[in-house]
């Protein structure tokens, strides 16, 4: 951390976030799947979550990823990043402590575009852990890597809106605690590109919404549920529409961008942990007459893994850095990279670590094939690589596209080289 020194309020939460983690969450961890497994509703709250998230609460250790005062500690991005990094350790430990997507992105939307009854029915009691909420973008039958495609109907009657349309991978949505969706869908066809879409608060029990299913994730079934939506008639108020008609695509910019780098920083967190199992198990396993540390291509793997992990956390706490003191749009590239980077880095990490664990690396007596399925899915949400890829290669091309191109094939005659350097 010595290049992006930590503030001393960060520093007193990195202490108490580690020493909860110690004391609750890892030795909790299998009385969490135990507990799992027991349940009727594989997406209802095990037991032990909900007492980990008091005791959390009643140490200060809640909302800590909210910016605004009034709702958290008001931690800025750098400050949040070693903290996220800490809970992405294990896969469940953000809720504990009320940092988990998508209701993190939620909350925050809500903060700043809802209304004082969006805030008092349903900002509130996320704030409080008390319900759940889902983030309804994606689409079945479009690419909605690119947002401009979505097609959910929104069409305007009156004083509500009528929504038609499919949904799927609506994270949270088959919850049982899961109270409410925003919803983006088309209001204006004919409107400018980027001014077509808007958002809209959906309560789940609305009359002509139904939740198909839970869409299933390399095989596992996870808690927090992926669901499959279909909106048939459904009627929305006007005053329900966030910000204002049009304005979905601005706010989805606004939201995508924090919930980006908090997946980096969690993802950071789980590479430390495979590299952890992967270096305890590699001193304890012997092959041959000798400990699998003392192979050559086991201590390659080590090395590697540490430093992927020193570069991506650096990248991760630049790009918070910017968006703390530059603002999120001037950081555009450092989120798009960090959003390549982290999920790629932890990837290869977690396959090393599966690999010195042999067959066991692959069951779930150990957290590194869940880890690598999750850490898998991350490749597409919030954007798939190829989109944040060609958006930097966009930015790095922009300089060299002021003036006349060259007619060739290349796009740059010799001449026009030469006359440059």
């Amino acid at each position: 951390m010595s290049l992006y020194e930590m503030s001393p309020r960060a520093a007193e939460y990195r202490q108490r976030l580690l020493d909860f983690m110690d004391q609750y969450i890892y030795p909790n961890e299998a009385v969490y799947e135990q507990q799992m497994r027991e349940l009727d509703n594989p997406h209802a709250n095990p037991q032990i979550l909900d007492q980990l998230k008091e005791k959390a609460r009643a140490e200060g250790l809640w909302n800590l990823f909210h910016p605004h005062k009034e709702w958290g500690p008001g931690l800025s991005n750098l400050e949040y990043a070693p903290l996220a990094e800490i809970m992405g350790r294990v896969v469940w430990a953000s809720e504990v402590f009320n940092c988990n997507a998508p209701d993190t992105g939620n909350m925050e939307v809500l903060t700043l575009f809802g209304t004082d009854e969006h805030k008092e029915r349903y900002l509130k009691p996320l704030l409080n852990g008390e319900i759940s909420s889902a983030f309804a973008m994606t689409e079945p039958a479009v690419a909605s890597s690119d947002a401009t495609n979505i097609e959910l109907s929104m069409v305007r009657d009156g004083d509500e809106y009528v929504l038609n349309g499919r949904k799927w991978f609506a994270s949270n949505a088959v919850r049982p605690d899961c109270k409410v969706l925003i919803v983006m869908g088309k209001t204006d066809p004919t409107a400018p590109t980027h001014k077509q879409q808007s958002m809209m608060v959906v309560p789940t029990d609305a009359p002509g919404l139904t939740i198909v299913r839970n869409l299933p994730v390399f095989g596992y079934v996870d808690r927090e549920s992926h669901g499959e939506l279909v909106f048939d008639n459904v009627r929305v108020p006007t005053a329900d529409v966030l910000k204002g008609e049009g304005e979905g695509f601005a706010i989805a910019q606004a939201r995508l961008g924090p919930g980006r780098i908090h997946h980096c920083m969690r993802t950071i967190g789980m590479a430390e942990r495979a590299l952890e199992l992967m270096c305890e198990r590699a001193v304890a396993r012997v092959t041959y007459g000798e400990p699998l540390a003392d192979r050559a291509n086991i201590q390659d793997w080590i090395a590697e893994s540490r430093i992927d992990i020193e570069m991506v956390r650096l990248l991760t706490l630049k790009a918070a850095d910017m968006m703390d003191t530059v603002g999120n749009k001037a950081a555009a590239t450092e989120i798009a990279a960090i959003k390549v980077a982290a999920p790629n880095v932890a990837l290869k990490i977690i396959d090393r670590a599966i690999q010195v664990y042999g067959g066991a690396g692959v069951t779930d007596d150990f957290p590194l094939a869940m880890a690598y399925a999750h850490i898998r899915t991350l490749r597409l949400a919030d954007g798939p690589d190829e989109v944040h890829k060609r958006s930097i290669a966009r930015r790095e091309l922009r300089p060299y596209r002021t003036g006349p191109v060259p007619e060739t094939v290349a796009g740059v005659t010799d001449q026009a080289l030469a006359a440059r350097w």
